[in-house]
This record gives C-alpha cells, structure tokens and sequence, in this order.
C-alpha cells in the first residue's frame, strides 16, 4: 500500500477513537432502554442485503448505494436505511398473525456521498417501528416515544415538527394538476430551499389567488391554530383528511403531556417516497440537521404484505452533536505494580471487579510518562516494592 493512503480512510468513513465511543455507548443504551419499557423488542437484520429486493424498494437514490457482487453474480447493496430490511422481515416472518409488532434496532448504515461535505456515508441510526398498526394513536405513540428517549439521554432543547404527506401532495395537485409540477415544489421543500421555492411559484403562470395558497404553505408553522390556516388554503379531499389526522394526533399528544414539544409544520416533506401520511422531524437549536425523523409507511406492501407502519430512526452522532459537553468522566482505577507485587496485584483487581469497579492493570516498568498516564484515571494504587500507596497517590 502506498505511503500516501497508509492512514487515509475511503470517502465519508470516519474512525471512533475511544471517548467518543463510551459517550455513543451510553446515549444508545438510554434510547435502547426506553425503548424496551415502552414494550418494543431489538432486531437485527444483515449488513449486506440483496439489491433486487432491500437496494431497490430502499427510498435512497440509487447512486447512493454501495453494491457489490457475490460469487454468484448477484448485485448485493450495504443496507442504506433500516426501515427496508425490517420490512423484508415484518413480512416474512413476523406479521403472519396479522397483528401488531414492534421493532428496535441500533445499526449502522452507509450511504455513498458525492462530495463529503462533512457528511459520513456510514453512520449509526437507532430507532423503532409500530408495524401493522393504522390508528393514529399508534403515529402518537411513536412520536410520544421519540420525545421520552431524547429526554431520557439529557437533551433539554428541542423540538418535533410534525406535518402530512397528503396535504402538500394534495394542494399542489390541485393548483398545478400534474405530479410531475408538483414534484419541482416538492424539490425545494426537501431541500428547504424556501428562496428557491418563493421563486419558482412567483414563476409559474397562475392566478396570484392560486400563487398566494402555494406561498401560505410555508407559514403554516405553529400550534393548533395553523390547522384552522390550513383549512382555508385546500378544497375537500385527501388534504381536508389530513388536516383531521393531526387534529386527532393533537390531542393523543396532550394526553400524553409532550404536546409543548412538538409543532405543525405544512412544509415538511420527506426523499422517503414510501411515506404515505403523518410525518416529522426532531430538530436541536445547536445544530443544522434534523437529529431524527419518521412517519407513517406503506413500505411493507412492497414485499406482497398489505400493512401500515409508523417509526423513527435518530442518526446517533448528529444527536450526540446536540447533546454537546465534554468526554464522559472516566471512573477506571488503575493499579500499578512492580514484578514482584504483580500476583498481589492481580488478586487486587479481581476483587474489584467482582464488586464492579472498572479496573486497569498496569506493569510501573510499562510506563514511560507516568505523571501522564495517572492523569486518565479516577483513582490510582501503586504495588510497588515491599508498601502500597494507595487511593489516588501519584507518589
């Protein structure tokens, strides 16, 4: 290998060095263990999926995927998303009863990038899904879990923004006629690209009554009152059932006590094609990307099971990002012995152990900085000689 890549890593990938992991480890098993009260059971599916069946229902594009070949000839894909393999599962093999399942998973996934940007084509998503379940309690539940596990990890301030596929869907169609039209606009919302998308209406040959319903959709941001908004804006139809939907989801969320959390926003939309009604997104005030998103799917039906399905994922090191602080306190204590102590001081750590303290071992010849290795650790004895000196002495 040459010189010039003996330390480089391939386009996006990043290494965890040991701090960062320990605070990865503990912020996922707070969202692991939320998520197991609230009655949802981990799953795991494999890293490589075939691309004809996971690659291509997947809603990333498909020059994101990483493929490769078996030996066999076929194109197999690095699962780009979870949502896909879980819904290959659910219908295989877990909704055979027809009834209600719910999932967790903590994975990583990987997604080519073009330009790195900063962004990582492999990262760790954590989340859910409420598989089989069309109520809107069940859209409730999901995002009443989403606000619990981020409140159970520390953060403080954020907030969920919750729109409808079928109302922009709907009043884009209606004004412009065409899916293909509607799909421009759509373009600029996904990319919040709101200058992009004022300029592209104010371009279109429409009444200004018509350009004045498609520029209100960007203001109707808020609580329960942009409902009302909303309604003055679209004719009968799916968008009038949307509007329903979250009135309804509305007041799950106050039953819940979590509706100061969350708010309207019309202007959500989502690349995830297989999103097919209420949808959202977390947002943290100290960074510039959503933390976690989710909706309502029909993604199953894909894979020959007609089912409805509701969930979450959160990328782990954009919540890790808004959750901010230091590295985690280490609280190891270090033994340090001399070779005649050592037995001495293995029988040390074992007991220690046993008692569940995190304990080091280490040989004083081993360490050329010692007044810089002591410094890593929360306490430190030393087994040197014929004495020990213990509890933090740096002697």
């Amino acid at each position: 290998m040459s010189r010039l890549f003996m330390f480089e890593k391939p386009l996006g990938m990043r290494d965890t060095l040991p701090e960062l992991y320990e605070k990865k480890y503990r912020v996922r098993e707070h969202l692991a263990d939320t998520f197991k009260l609230w009655g949802y059971q981990l799953i795991e599916t494999p890293t490589l999926e075939y691309y004809e069946t996971v690659g291509a229902a997947s809603a990333i594009n498909d020059a994101q995927l990483f493929k490769l070949l078996d030996k066999e000839g076929h194109t197999l894909v690095l699962r780009p998303e979870m949502t896909t393999p879980i819904a290959r599962v659910a219908a295989a093999k877990l909704l055979e009863d027809d009834l209600p399942v719910r999932l967790a998973y903590s994975a990583n996934v990987f997604r080519a990038q073009q330009r790195e940007g900063g962004r990582p084509a492999e990262f760790e998503q954590i989340g859910i899904e409420c598989l089989n379940e069309e109520t809107i309690a069940a859209d409730g539940e999901v995002i009443a879990l989403l606000i619990s596990s981020l409140k159970k990890t520390g953060l403080a301030q954020f907030q969920v923004s919750v729109g409808h596929v079928g109302f922009a869907q709907e009043l884009f169609v209606q004004i412009l006629g065409t899916n293909g039209r509607a799909d421009v606009l759509r373009k600029f919302l996904c990319e919040k690209n709101y200058v992009g998308y004022r300029e592209h209406v104010q371009s279109l040959n429409l009444s200004s009554i018509d350009k004045q319903r498609l520029l209100k959709l960007l203001h109707l941001r808020g609580g329960e009152e942009v409902l009302n908004s909303a309604a003055d804006i679209i004719e009968n139809g799916q968008g009038k059932k949307a509007i329903s939907e979250l009135q309804e989801l509305s007041e799950v969320m106050k039953d819940y006590g979590f509706d100061e959390h969350m708010k309207f926003d019309f202007s959500i939309v989502s690349h995830m094609s297989y999103y097919s009604g209420i949808l959202f997104e977390v947002s943290a005030g100290n960074v510039g990307f959503p933390i976690g998103n989710g909706g309502r799917y029909s993604l199953i039906e894909k894979f020959g099971k007609k089912a409805s399905a509701t969930g979450f994922a959160v990328r782990l090191d954009t919540l890790l990002e808004a959750l901010g602080g230091g590295p985690p306190e280490n609280d190891s204590h270090c033994i340090f012995f001399s070779q005649e102590r050592r037995k001495e001081a293995i029988r040390l750590a074992q007991n220690m152990r046993e008692q569940g303290n995190q304990v080091v071992l280490q040989d004083i010849t081993g360490v050329h900085n010692l007044d810089a290795y002591t410094k890593k650790f929360a306490e430190t004895t030393f087994l040197i000689g014929g004495h020990s000196n213990e509890e933090g002495s740096h002697d």
